[in-house]
Order: C-alpha cells, then structure tokens, then sequence
C-alpha cells in the first residue's frame, strides 16, 4: 500500500488517499488513530452503489461523519468502479441501461449483465485492500461494512472478518446475490427508500426478509433513490457502535 497524499480535516481526521498496485482508494482514520497509548481503530469499508467513484460527495461526507465518530473508513475504486478501465462489454451494457431506461423498456436482463460482473470483479480487490488495511498499526479489531448492498452480500457470505453489516437497498441485486443473502448471518441495518424508482419496492422487502441474520433491522423513509436522510447515518453509526466496539 502505497499513500499517495494526505490532509488533516477538522476534529484531526486525516484523510490519504493510496494505490494498492491496480485500485486506488481512500482512507479516513480518525484523529487518535496512531497516537501513543491509543487503540487501534475498528475498521468500515464503504461501497458506493454499482461502481460509482470513491470520490462521490455522499459517500466522502458519511465516511467523514464515521471517522469523526472513532472509525478507520476505507473506499476504493475496484475493477470497473470510478475512473478504472471498463470493458467493451461494460460499456455496451451501460449504453444498453441509459436507452432502455429512456425508452421505459425493462432493464432487469441489462443490470444483471452489468451488476452481476461488477460484484465479482470488485470482491477480489476488496479483500486485497481488506489484507493491506489491517497490517496497518493503526487500524484493528472488527470490521464493518457499509453500501452497496450487492456487493456487501457477496463479501459478507465469503469474508469472515466482517462482523456487522448496513446496506442500501437501492440498486439492482442480481440473482446470485439474492440467493446468497439466505447465507449472510452478520448483524444487519437494511435502509429502504420508499419511492425509489429504480428499486421495487416489493423486491427489497422480500430480500430483507430472505436474509439469514438472527439481528436484523429495517429502516424504511419516504423518497426517492438519493434522499436517505442524514440521520440514518446517525443511526448507522449506533449500530455499528453496538457490534464493533
């Protein structure tokens, strides 16, 4: 892990950003973090929702909120995410999306082709950064995660060191995906935009209740795909509070 540049933020954060050979990412530790005498900091991976840049200012304002709450956040751009090459495929999938969707034609065949090669892709890259995170002296203890609820299915079924879990549910789930959220048994916060109008309503309610968590819990708000209210970032910080410290 390579830091590529670095700035102190209000209340001492600091935020670097690095490579990791191919993905670049960004790491926010908290003012404490690597001071004498104190804790390494419990770790939160945070995903944007199908391959959005790490730099997107919803997420760069959560991850801050997190860290100033005593959390080392991480995001990346994996394989296909942010500025990373796509391929021809990708990009004609993408294409296909953007008709489609001004068409009002269905687009439930093109996300699977595109969301469903996305998670594959990203896992890998997430577990590396995973790896290089937590050789870190200043990081440590349990990890979280946060996001991209199709991608933090798949790292949840197949990472043993994620422990609690909030998710998103805007987005396309692909099949795989839904059929291993009987799998995930971590603590889980599952956030729901009621009128969001790219996420069935239905089909997120029926994937909250296929997952396999004994502690699971349901946050439904009024509005559209981007209107999540900032408390639910305060109350996502209470959950992982409860499980990861």
């Amino acid at each position: 892990m390579h830091f590529t540049s670095e700035q102190r933020l209000d209340g001492g954060i600091l935020e670097r950003e690095f490579t990791l050979g191919e993905i670049p990412g960004t790491l926010w530790t908290p003012g404490s973090a690597g001071s004498s005498g104190a804790a390494p900091a419990p770790l939160i991976l945070m995903a944007h929702n199908n391959g959005l840049p790490k730099g997107q200012s919803r997420l760069v304002a959560r991850a801050r909120h997190t860290a100033a709450n005593g959390y080392a956040v991480a995001t990346i751009d994996a394989a296909g995410c942010g500025d990373r090459p796509r391929s021809a495929a990708d990009e004609q999938a993408r294409a296909d999306l953007r008709r489609a969707m001004r068409a009002g034609e269905p687009v439930d065949e093109i996300f699977e082709s595109l969301v469903g090669p996305l998670v594959e892709k990203a896992v890998p890259d997430w577990q590396t950064t995973l790896d290089a995170l937590l050789s870190l002296p200043e990081i440590g203890g349990s990890v979280g995660y946060s996001g991209w609820t199709a991608l933090g299915i798949r790292l949840a079924v197949v990472e043993p060191r994620i422990a609690a879990a909030g998710f998103f549910a805007g987005g396309y789930v692909p099949h795989a995906q839904r059929e291993e959220a009987r799998q995930v048994t971590i603590p889980l916060l599952f956030l729901l935009q009621w009128d969001d109008e790219g996420n069935p309503r239905q089909r997120a309610l029926d994937l909250f209740d296929a997952f396999g968590s004994k502690q699971k819990t349901l946050h439904a708000n009024l509005g559209g795909h981007t209107g999540t209210p900032w408390f639910e970032t305060e109350d996502g910080g209470r959950f992982h509070d409860r499980h990861l410290k």
